[in-house]
This record gives C-alpha cells, structure tokens and sequence, in this order.
C-alpha cells in the first residue's frame, strides 16, 4: 500500500505496534497482503489487540467539572493515549471542538520528530491538542470521552501491541483546575472500579506541545482504507458515535 509523501515507518516486530502493518525497515518489509499464514497472522494479532481496547466499561461523567461557559471562546486541552492517528480521529469528531493537531508533548523541542520519537527515549508521548468552545463543551466532558473510546487508560506504556513511553496514556493539564478536574475524576473511577485495573494515566503539567508532522495530520480520515486505521481506529469512532451520540460530529477535515 502507498504511504504518504514521506513515510516511512519502521517495523517494530511481528507482533510489535501499529508500524507492523504495511511498513518496513532496513532490509524487513511485510505488507498488510502478505500471503498465507504471515499475512493471516499479523491481521489477527492486530485485530484481537485494537478489539481488547474497543471493549471499554461504560464511564460515568465526572462529578467535578465546571459549567459551560456562557460565552464563546476558546480553551485548549492536551490528552496522549497511544498512536495519535486514533486520538485525534476521537476528538475531532466531538461537538464543541474547534481544532485537533496530532502532535508531542512531554519532551524537549529537539527532539520533538516521529523518527526521533519512535526511539523510546525522548520522554515525548503521542498527543493530541484539542481547541475547544467551553460553551458547548466542557473539560470534564473532553475527559469522559478519552476515558470511554479514545484509549484504554489501565495499560502502562502501550495500547495493545503499541508499545513504548511514547504510547502511555497523560494528560497535559494547561492550568490548574484542569489538574484538579483530571485528578478528581481518576480518584472517582478507581474508586468505583469502573475499569477491571488501576487507571496509570499520568496528569503532568503542559510545559509545551510540539505540532507533529504534516502527514500525521488527520490521517484516519485521509487514508480510511489503511489497515490500521481499519482495524483499530474506525472502531473508536463508531464507538463515539454510539455512546456519545449528542457529541458526535461528521467531522470532514478541517478547513
């Protein structure tokens, strides 16, 4: 399958992270068509990992949030839960939500590119940063989503078989009552123990978000044949369309 002008991403291993399907590295290529039982297993093995965090628990709303705001305007919000293909395709569908940019954060701004961060070692996570209305939306709510169908917030350091630090669920708060908001909902849904395991989402303070590389912009909706996109993120979506039908948008690119 063509790739977008400019990538190239490595494959990690046969049962390794979203980089297995269709890519390659150095001498190692194995495409999403490969025949006979490679091919067969390598779509399974994605399939039954994106499928394990599709089934997600119904997630009550926070019982700590503010109100909407009574006037328009704009707030921004920075959530990473494994590829960032996914979790834009989540919130730029959400009502409310102005702009997503697929980016990093957590890291410093030299290190801040797909090749470098895909090393595991940059400190940098796959993030999204969302640009939203507070009067049509509210923070808390932004949260009840990425804990419902954006990601599965009881995995350390992965999503399935997307693994690596640069994978792990956080949130990058921009102030103050957003700490407050995320760590009241985390205590919450433990304590109701909403999710079969402990929730490991990091709430770490947004120092800043690096904007990633053109064509990791909107990639789910510009390439929905991808085999990846297929199997682990068009599942997102129905999902938000299902348990959040007053929120889902029919998102068409940004303008």
């Amino acid at each position: 399958m063509a790739q977008p002008e400019g990538f190239n991403e490595p494959l990690v291993s046969i049962f390794g992270d979203r980089r297995l399907i269709g890519m390659e590295t150095g001498s190692t290529s194995i495409s999403p068509a490969a025949p006979g039982f490679v091919g067969a297993v390598l779509l399974i093995a994605a399939l039954l990992a994106c499928t394990a965090q599709a089934a997600a628990p119904k997630v009550p709303p926070s019982t700590m949030d503010v109100p909407l705001a009574a006037k328009p305007g704009e707030q921004k919000a920075v959530f990473a839960g494994g590829c960032f293909w996914g979790t834009q395709a989540v919130f730029e569908r959400v009502k409310g939500v102005l702009k997503t940019t697929a980016g990093y954060a957590g890291g410093a701004a030299s290190t801040a590119t797909y090749d470098q961060v895909t090393t595991e070692t940059t400190g940098h996570a796959e993030s999204v940063e969302v640009i939203y209305d507070p009067s049509k939306i509210t923070y808390g709510q932004l949260l009840r989503v990425f804990f419902s169908v954006a990601h599965d917030p009881t995995q350390l350091n992965r999503q399935g078989n997307d693994v690596g630090p640069s994978y792990r669920s956080a949130i990058f708060y921009a102030n103050d009552e957003q700490k407050r908001i995320a760590d009241s909902y985390i205590a919450q849904l433990d304590a109701a123990k909403v999710f079969p395991s402990r929730i490991v989402t990091e709430v770490s303070p947004l120092k800043a978000f690096y904007r990633a590389e053109d064509y990791h912009q909107d990639f789910a909706l510009k390439n929905p044949d991808h085999p990846y996109i297929q199997v682990c993120d068009r599942p997102k979506i129905s999902a938000l369309k299902q348990q959040f039908p007053e929120l889902f948008v029919d998102y068409k690119g940004q303008p």
